[in-house]
């Protein structure tokens, strides 16, 4: 009797997967849709373009799924210890500090995020983890507004004055800079102090008799 081997197959390589995952990222990030190919992405890996197909139907396939990955990675980590029950200033807080958190840690994944929910590509992120985020968000600022903790606003004024601060000095963190080129480094104390002038502006003012 002859031993019976089976036949071998070519598995997926995980670390050239994550390779291609990260290099994609930076490019989505440095070059954006319009820049970024299949070519170029085979080229910076150092791979042939037929070895991204292994992973990825086409360019649209990869956008989709990484989409979907640093979406979902990004929204477990917007809600992580958030709960729509928070007063206002302590759900704020936490959220500049899972906010920050995630962009100092994943600076790419975060700015990669951003660019696809904000392309034709957005609608590829999980659909139900936005949802959940969405309704989370929606619950905590009715909240907010019922216990006279917030002013009525348009969603578009809230998110600019809520954080457009926060993500300026993390800009600038990322740049090494600020204005006039003065070098610049994000710390907690500094983001603490900015939330604080941020929420005392959100904060409905007393009526003087």
């Amino acid at each position: 009797m002859f031993p019976i081997f089976a036949p071998v197959m070519r598995g997926r390589d995980l670390n050239k997967e994550r390779l291609v995952r990260d290099t994609a990222i930076q490019m989505l990030v440095e070059q954006g849709l319009q820049g970024f190919s299949m070519n170029k992405l085979a080229g910076a890996c150092n791979i042939s373009v037929a070895t991204l197909y292994i992973y990825y139907k086409d360019k649209d396939d990869l956008i989709r799924k990484l989409g979907d990955d640093v979406g979902s990675r990004h929204m477990d980590a917007l809600l992580s210890g958030f709960s729509p029950e928070m007063r206002f200033r302590e759900g704020i807080r936490k959220q500049w500090e899972n906010r920050s958190q995630f962009y100092l840690k994943y600076p790419l994944e975060a700015m990669c995020a951003e660019i696809i929910r904000h392309s034709p590509y957005g609608e590829c992120m999980d659909k139900k983890k936005l949802r959940v985020f969405k309704d989370a968000m929606s619950a905590f600022v009715q909240n907010a507004i019922d216990r006279g903790e917030l002013k009525p606003m348009p969603v578009e004024a809230f998110w600019s004055i809520v954080y457009g601060p926060l993500y300026t000095l993390l800009r600038f963190h990322s740049q090494g800079s600020s204005l006039g080129g003065r070098k610049f480094v994000f710390t907690k104390e500094l983001m603490l102090q900015t939330l604080e002038m941020v929420l005392d502006a959100l904060s409905p003012s007393v009526s003087k008799k």
